[in-house]
């Protein structure tokens, strides 16, 4: 049965794309067959982390408006056998996202025998965003240890719980994650951060993972290749972590405390 994920967060530049390029690509790598979905229609930037800018040649709204068929528009991950994108557009405005059209893509894409649907939201909690999570099963929650970030989240959640489709038709209500990106634990200890604890107990939700603040992001960006392909940083090592733990696995929690150096570690810097 195919899953429909949304990776939101109210505040921009918190690492959403990120998330769903790294998380979508994990998935695949377990072999299960996924499509990314980017939802930030003028502002498409999920192409780019993914490595697929250059073939992109019909978008999201040109399926949904009948210009393009499904297949027309997906593009198929040259690294990963069963990783697929489908790009936003960047000529229109989010207008272009109607119920009904984003509606039976969704339904296709399930036809077509994908195991999870990863919807990369926009920023902010206007109606792209709201198009994103209307048709989730499940939402994982973006967020930086940051109180701005901290309470756009917040406000995310209680439309989690009562602006989408699950919750119009009083069904289960949608399991949310809390993902924290960008987290240091020298900063925490120097109180210039949020501790995981703070932003815990202030969202209440469960913690899929921390992903340290890293060079790693901004170079496997650059590159157009997702950091989880490069297993030897520790941002990948934080992704296949949460990737497991999303999967029902056990993984103790690593990045939320600072490592103790040696020594030499200590003498040296």
């Amino acid at each position: 049965m195919s899953k429909v994920v949304v990776v939101t967060s109210g505040k921009g530049g918190v690492g959403k794309t990120t998330t769903s390029a790294n998380i979508s690509t994990g998935l695949a790598l377990e072999g299960k067959k996924v499509v990314a979905i980017d939802f930030d229609v003028g502002l498409r930037n999920l192409d780019l982390v993914m490595g697929c800018e250059r073939r992109v040649v019909y978008d999201f709204v040109n399926v949904i408006r009948n210009e393009a068929k499904l297949h027309q528009a997906l593009i198929k991950d040259k690294r990963v056998e069963t990783l697929y994108v489908l790009p936003a557009s960047q000529t229109r405005d989010k207008d272009a996202l109607d119920p009904d059209g984003v509606g039976r893509v969704m339904d296709e894409l399930k036809q077509m025998g994908f195991d999870y649907i990863i919807c990369d939201s926009p920023a902010g909690i206007e109606k792209g965003a709201q198009m994103a999570m209307y048709f989730a099963d499940e939402a994982i929650v973006v967020t930086n240890p940051e109180v701005s970030s901290v309470r756009d989240s917040d406000r995310v959640l209680g439309l989690l719980a009562s602006k989408t489709g699950r919750a119009e038709s009083g069904g289960a209500a949608i399991k949310s994650h809390l993902l924290l990106t960008r987290y240091s634990p020298a900063m925490v200890k120097r109180g210039e951060m949020l501790s995981v604890a703070d932003v815990l107990e202030l969202l209440g939700i469960p913690l899929l993972g921390v992903i340290p603040e890293s060079k790693a992001i901004l170079q496997s960006s650059n590159k157009g290749t997702p950091a989880i392909l490069e297993p030897t940083s520790d941002v990948a090592q934080a992704y296949l972590d949460v990737v497991s733990r999303f999967l029902g696995e056990e993984r103790a929690q690593r990045f939320i405390d600072e490592e103790k150096r040696g020594f030499f570690g200590r003498l040296f810097g």
